[in-house]
């Protein structure tokens, strides 16, 4: 698979990083999430895809794209070759992929290029691969998603609209960091732009991956910065025919390598700035400008990928301005989502004919009248079922607010508490300080992008997260009598004291089968001291709260004083979900999410705590899930295996 070869290209350049999360995936190395779904018949017999319109390709090497401030990067334009094997002479539309993963090292890696380009240029596109600033051959600081970085993108694209060899017409694809690339060139709504297909961009730097739950990630965002920085330091592909350039480049990548990422790291962790949400992360996010897209746009999006919270909002967005947009949201990782080898199980055709379908319609306007009946708004995956679902809406009057009280007492690894939909019973439960939780569970897989489930070795640890939860407390229903479909994201607000006034509570919701398996579906983190809650921001439904959103700046953070006893929200990341007739919904809680999160140093003793949490009609802890209704049979639909 896809996904394999892109392990195998990522490993030999780890290996020469020494890069902590690297070492860190070391014992995880032998896991394996469940395999995929079946894949679907096609949908939509309505539509098939075209055949090619040449047999071969050319590639014209490291072209210089002249920046506003005099910054040049380089781009491969691929082209369809003539019989002669000679690069046509004919204007085409462009499809533009801007990446930071170095492009004349990403065509060996298929899962980060996001699919084959020759696809669609075979049928009569021109396929032109940029190495973003400070990165691959392209000369300038890479600064990850700054302000420059960011208004290159609309550069670019100005630039492929103006060139002999296109017809004026553009549009984008690319996962991941190239994903994001493309929300920031929509923004500045660069002439000819017709199109985008992202898959598992980000939205919310900060809230997405960086320090969810306020936190620090440790096992993606050291890796994803050694990655930049190793594949920069490779020599430029372009000093061959321009030594001067590549030699330039080259220093400057070195450059940016010991003043922008080494001192990024060290400051996170001492706890300064780069640990508190602001406006570093700010001009980094996409969601800021994501109001400013303006052009039909086809979203990829994961339910274990490392921005399962952000690209929904991405989309909703759109979609309620009004801008013709889709999703597809399966059950992948982040390199399983990349790659989009699996997009076919929903139902639409493979990545590159989906692809081909967006992209001959709305930039070569080709007429598609079933486009919209063949194809939902939102398809995705529902774990526990193993169905698809089709719905109009992301969160919609199809969903209802449905609310489980904790209720009881529960102890580590020994007693489970209740969840209940009546009246609760008072308790309390000790969340102990444990730093192995996390280890043997999919987030471990989740946040470092899928590269231990790209290894192909069986793991019991995505399958089952009984093992897991025994380093926590757990609350749980009495088996369902009828099924419960969830669709979106979730709350827990949790009643808590904490001996240190601190402490950080990373939520697992799941699924419990008959046999006791227990199947992660989603998972949530909150550090108690970030707990402040802006209602303005925070998401409700039914006037219950299923998104909080929290400031997380410095000024914001709060200690529990005295053995207070106060409500703290957790932001539980969307899914779709079944929980099946006889399973039971699962709420388990722990300290640590290991390797995914660690605190600060300064923060580190605060987080060896004892967290209670209590439950009672005086502290109403509780899990909010927004539900499908029971009559929301039209705005919900299910595909059958």
């Amino acid at each position: 698979m896809r996904s394999r070869r892109t392990f195998t290209v990522l490993s030999t350049v780890l290996a020469g990083l020494s890069l902590t999360a690297a070492a860190t995936l070391a014992p995880a190395a032998a896991t394996q999430a469940p395999a995929p779904a079946p894949a679907l018949a096609r949908a939509a017999d309505t539509w098939t895809p075209r055949g090619e319109d040449y047999t071969d390709t050319v590639t014209l090497t490291d072209l210089a794209i002249p920046m506003s401030d005099g910054v040049i990067l380089r781009g491969d334009l691929m082209v369809p070759a003539g019989p002669d094997g000679k690069a046509i002479d004919e204007k085409l539309p462009v499809v533009v992929t801007i990446t930071a993963y170095n492009k004349t090292f990403q065509q060996y890696g298929g899962g980060l290029a996001g699919g084959d380009a020759s696809y669609l240029v075979k049928r009569g596109y021109a396929q032109l691969t940029v190495d973003a600033r400070g990165t691959g051959s392209s000369e300038g600081t890479w600064q990850a998603f700054a302000a420059r970085e960011n208004k290159d993108a609309g550069e670019v694209m100005t630039w492929a609209h103006e060139q002999s060899w296109s017809n004026g017409n553009t549009a984008m694809t690319g996962p991941s960091y190239m994903g994001i690339s493309q929300i920031w060139a929509g923004s500045a709504q660069p002439p000819g732009l017709r199109a985008l297909f992202p898959q598992v961009p980000g939205a919310d730097v900060y809230r997405d991956v960086v320090a969810s739950g306020g936190q620090l990630d440790v096992g993606f965002i050291p890796l994803w910065l050694g990655l930049v920085t190793g594949t920069g330091i490779i020599p430029p592909a372009v000093t061959a025919s321009d030594p001067a350039s590549g030699i330039g480049a080259l220093l400057s990548h070195l450059g940016g390598a010991l003043t922008f990422t080494t001192p990024l790291l060290l400051d996170a962790v001492l706890g300064q700035e780069p640990a508190y949400d602001g406006e570093f992360y700010e001009e980094r996010s996409s969601i800021n400008v994501v109001d400013k897209v303006n052009v039909p746009t086809f979203f990829v999006s994961g339910e274990y990928d490392l921005f399962q919270r952000g690209t929904p909002l991405l989309f909703e967005n759109l979609q309620q301005r009004g801008v013709p947009t889709k999703m597809v949201i399966g059950p992948w990782d982040h390199l399983q989502g990349s790659s989009g080898a699996d997009i076919d199980q929903a139902g639409y055709g493979e990545l590159g004919e989906l692809q081909l379908r967006w992209f001959d319609h709305y930039v070569k306007g080709m007429p598609d009248p079933t486009l919209d009946s063949d194809i939902a708004p939102l398809t995705y995956y529902e774990q526990g079922s193993g169905d698809w679902r089709t719905s109009q809406r992301w969160i919609g009057p199809q969903l209802q607010a449905t609310s489980y009280r904790l209720s009881g007492s529960a102890i580590t690894g020994a007693k489970n508490g209740g969840l209940t939909t009546g009246t609760p019973t008072a308790g309390t439960a000790d969340v102990l300080p444990l730093p192995v939780a996390g280890l043997c569970t999919r987030s471990m897989n989740q946040w470092t992008a899928g590269l231990p489930n790209a290894t192909g070795l069986a793991s019991p640890c995505l399958e089952n997260n009984a093992l897991n939860d025994k380093a926590g407390v757990v609350f749980e229903t009495e088996p369902v009598t009828t099924p419960v479909s969830i669709q979106g994201p979730i709350n827990a607000r949790l009643y808590v004291s904490s001996t240190s006034g601190d402490g950080m509570l990373s939520v697992a919701v799941e699924d419990v089968a008959p046999d006791g398996t227990v199947s992660r579906l989603t998972g949530g983190w909150q550090v108690i001291s970030f707990r402040e809650l802006d209602t303005s921001k925070s998401r409700y439904l039914d006037g219950k709260l299923i998104q909080p959103f929290h400031p997380f700046t410095r000024e914001s953070k709060r200690k529990l004083l005295g053995g207070a006893v106060e409500p703290v929200d957790v932001e539980v990341f969307p899914t779709g979900a079944q929980i099946q007739k006889g399973h039971r919904l699962r709420l388990a809680v722990q300290s640590f999410d290991i390797p995914h999160l660690l605190p600060t140093l300064p923060d580190l003793l605060g987080s060896l705590t004892v967290m209670k949490i209590h439950t009672s009609a005086a502290y109403p802890s509780e899990l909010t899930l927004p539900t499908i209704r029971p009559s929301a049979s039209t705005a919900v639909s299910r595909i059958r295996r």
